[in-house]
């Protein structure tokens, strides 16, 4: 007897707590998330969207079966070397080797290029397109390596 009158207690007990709980979850409800306290007070007139964690991605699989190899070799970089009058004239005046060039190397390919195919070190490069669009690379000398001669064992002259 004394077991149920326990039970029954610890239901009110349990009603009670119930019913408060309810009665102060439908005031939330009614007072809203929104109060003039609770309002972030904006200082500028532009949103900007909060900083958040952003991952690296880390797929299941390459979207590609096999790298894509490099089109730009220093074989294909360097087409050919020019020998017209005014390219042995820049060899004799300026210390400079002509070369025809791949449009898509940029200096650093075509010096790279240069100096792994002929074995020279560079000064400067410069680079114009000519107008029926191929690329054409002046490849500057130091003052230590003598352009004529570079040219005779490369083949121009």
């Amino acid at each position: 007897h004394i077991a149920r009158r326990k039970m029954a207690k610890d239901r009110k007990d349990n009603s009670k707590k119930a019913v408060s709980k309810a009665k102060t979850a439908s005031k939330a409800m009614k007072k809203g998330k929104l109060t003039k306290k609770g309002t972030k007070i904006r200082t500028r007139v532009q949103f900007k969207l909060p900083k958040t964690l952003r991952l690296m991605r880390n797929p299941k699989y390459t979207k590609r079966a096999l790298n894509r190899k490099t089109r730009l070799d220093k074989f294909t970089i360097v087409k050919y070397p020019l020998c017209t009058e005014s390219a042995m004239k820049q060899i004799e005046d300026n210390n400079t080797l002509t070369f025809i060039v791949d449009i898509n190397a940029n200096k650093h390919q075509i010096k790279k290029a240069v100096s792994d195919l002929y074995k020279i070190e560079t000064v400067k490069i410069n680079t114009l397109i000519r107008p029926d669009g191929k690329k054409k690379a002046y490849v500057r000398l130091p003052q230590n390596r003598e352009a004529l001669e570079i040219a005779n064992t490369i083949g121009i002259i």
